[in-house]
């Protein structure tokens, strides 16, 4: 590879082809999932949205196609509250490898009262934390057989000022939906970093990377109806917001290029680069609570008890 084919500068509007690769996108059907889709199926690669709804996967795969000429896009049924269920899930794939897999999707409740899953756990640890470390178990024979795997976990600035409380993870004894929601988005990016120092102990060919969308509003998103429409009021509405923040379409440009980007390594954190906020993707420093390594094996251990999960997660 040419130095100039190196120092290329990423170009959001121009992705690098993935033809022959397969990469399955959790929530898929709506938000930053669903821009992160209609953008890599842009590169010739098999998108599978997984999702617990199929009439709106059904939905996002008729709008991606009405947009990308030739997408190669299907439905997996994923629900990510149901943890037994994620085996017969990862099993109906019917694949022989995953390029990658993006832990997109997520629970974000405003208001009480404090609810569960199938299982029995807090629904925003349980769905968002939870179900993708169980997924990832599941899902580690298929990364692990690409020639480069990857586990690409999305993040939220929301994460940024919160701690864990690893004697309440499950928010048992105070639960707060703004903050439960922080926490467990930040027990995800612990866990995407943790996962690529386990990764690189045993020796994996498999890159977990860790990608936030920054401010991504609604208001600024384009419409993909019926997916989502945006009226011209909300939008003039937004205008100011827009110096600050972005739409959910730009807010995918970090997961993306987590996804696409040979250069990109593992346990790297990428957002926006304004401030975090909005504009095109860049490396930016992890912030010391999401590298603690003590915090981390403690989180890890939870989870495995709390998914009955091998520890390991079938990387060895």
């Amino acid at each position: 590879m040419s130095s100039a084919s190196l120092s290329r500068p990423w170009d959001v509007h121009r992705l690098p082809s993935a033809q022959g690769k397969i990469f399955l996108v959790t929530g898929g059907n709506a938000g930053i999932g669903y821009f992160a889709a209609e953008q890599l199926a842009t590169t010739g690669a098999v998108v599978v949205l997984g999702s617990r709804d199929a009439a709106k996967a059904d939905a996002a795969i008729t709008s991606i196609r009405s947009r990308v000429s030739g997408a190669r896009v299907r439905h997996l049924q994923l629900d990510l509250a149901d943890l037994s269920s994620l085996k017969t899930a990862a099993d109906r794939l019917d694949l022989d490898h995953l390029d990658a897999v993006v832990h997109n999707a997520g629970v974000a409740l405003d208001d009480l009262p404090r609810r569960e899953t199938e299982d029995g756990h807090e629904l925003m640890f349980g769905t968002n934390h939870l179900g993708h470390f169980a997924l990832t178990g599941w899902l580690a024979p298929l990364l692990s057989a690409a020639p480069t795997g990857r586990v690409v976990t999305v993040g939220s600035f929301a994460a940024r000022s919160e701690r864990l409380d690893l004697d309440d993870l499950q928010s048992t004894r105070d639960y707060r939906p703004k903050r439960t929601y922080g926490r467990s988005k930040l027990a995800q990016m612990c866990f995407g970093f943790e996962l690529d120092r386990r990764l690189r102990a045993v020796g994996s060919t498999v890159l977990s990377v860790v990608a936030h969308p920054g401010g991504a509003l609604d208001s600024l998103t384009p419409s993909r109806p019926p997916v989502h429409v945006t009226t011209p009021v909300q939008r003039l509405r937004a205008l100011p917001a827009g110096l600050l923040v972005q739409g959910k379409d730009a807010g995918a440009w970090p997961v993306v290029l987590a996804v696409l980007d040979a250069q990109v390594q593992g346990g790297q954190l990428w957002g926006p680069r304004a401030f975090g906020l909005r504009g095109t993707p860049r490396p930016e420093p992890v912030p010391p609570h999401m590298a603690d390594p003590a915090v981390a094996a403690r989180l890890w251990a939870a989870g495995a008890e709390l998914a009955g999960t091998d520890p390991h997660l079938g990387f060895r």
